[in-house]
């Protein structure tokens, strides 16, 4: 797929790989993009800058993704790539209180199969559409400092293969983005306990260049970081001996 004259939704675009998103998508001749985002001050400033639509939306909430997906459609006839980009981290373990269980479990996993509901169909009536779903090379790992944030990544990418097998011979694909460490605000805020990630964090712009030539491509695992896919091989080759090695990173 080609980002020129297509109608994009990048949600959590206000900040970080969204906002880099974005503004690619706006380089690269999209007709509009979307900048879907809680803070709507900073989804404005974006698309300020890129000539784009700023939509203050709550991921979590199926109506608000409801209402945004409508008004698009509304004003654009259609959406042509919708980009599940939001997501939160919670740094804690099996204890972590229900509350922040639930929140993350709607953000990182409810968002996507939200989006689904409200595009899937539009899409397979056009005859194709593409969704990008930003979940993380913890979703094929793990995240050693944060359970609810290793399930709730498990589990998107395991929503985003069963798009791909549903609905990927009906003209819809998919693709999972999986970074490991990017320099953005959440990063920065884990501190010392994520060094493992910071020594080879990826800027935004290099995961949003990832992301491009993937879904030019057409594939459904995009890995920023290369070396994902080699630690990714080694957990399916020897599972035992990858837990042993995961172990050794704790402090």
């Amino acid at each position: 797929m080609q980002l020129r004259d297509k109608v994009v939704v990048v949600t959590g675009g206000a900040n970080g790989i969204g906002r880099a998103l974005c503004r690619r998508f706006a380089a690269d001749g999209a007709k509009c993009v979307v900048v879907a985002d809680l803070d709507i001050v900073s989804a404005e400033q974006v698309a300020a800058e890129i000539n784009g639509l700023a939509i203050e939306a709550d991921v979590s909430r199926e109506d608000e993704v409801q209402r945004l997906v409508a008004r698009v459609m509304g004003e654009h006839g259609g959406i042509d790539l919708f980009c599940s980009n939001a997501g939160i981290a919670v740094d804690d373990d099996e204890d972590t209180a229900d509350a922040e269980w639930e929140r993350c479990w709607r953000v990182n996993v409810m968002a996507h199969v939200f989006a689904a509901r409200a595009v899937v169909p539009a899409m397979l009536a056009r005859g194709g559409g593409y969704l990008l779903q930003t979940v993380s090379a913890a979703g094929l790992l793990t995240h050693i400092h944060s359970a609810t944030y290793a399930v709730t990544k498990h589990a998107s990418l395991a929503f985003a293969e069963w798009l791909s097998i549903r609905y990927g011979d009906r003209g819809i694909k998919v693709s999972a983005l999986c970074p490991q460490g990017v320099r953005t605000d959440m990063l920065r805020r884990a501190g010392e306990r994520a060094q493992f990630l910071l020594d080879g964090a990826l800027e935004p712009e290099q995961v949003a260049e990832a992301a491009v030539k993937g879904i030019a491509a057409e594939q459904f695992l995009i890995l920023p970081h290369a070396e994902v896919a080699q630690y990714f091989k080694r957990k399916a080759g020897d599972y035992d001996r990858w837990l042993r090695g995961m172990r050794r990173l704790l402090p």
